[in-house]
């Protein structure tokens, strides 16, 4: 990770509608700025695990006081 700005993330988000034989839904892209790199997802739900994970990833001292907590 970054070690100038370890507890910074950024991504340029693209979200578009799809239809299909289920009806419409969303899909969605992440791009690093950085990077370039692109990861896709075929879903909201997809799309925010990604975040979330990235985000406990980013906090593992938070991590560890939630888990106590429960």
């Amino acid at each position: 990770m970054n070690k100038i700005h370890p507890k910074y993330l950024s991504y340029l988000l693209r979200l578009w509608q799809v239809e299909g034989e289920g009806g419409s839904g969303w899909r969605a892209s992440l791009q690093n700025p950085r990077t370039a790199e692109r990861l896709n997802f075929a879903n909201m739900e997809e799309l925010i695990g990604y975040l979330e994970e990235k985000i406990n990833e980013q906090m593992p001292d938070h991590a560890d006081d939630n888990e106590k907590s429960l």
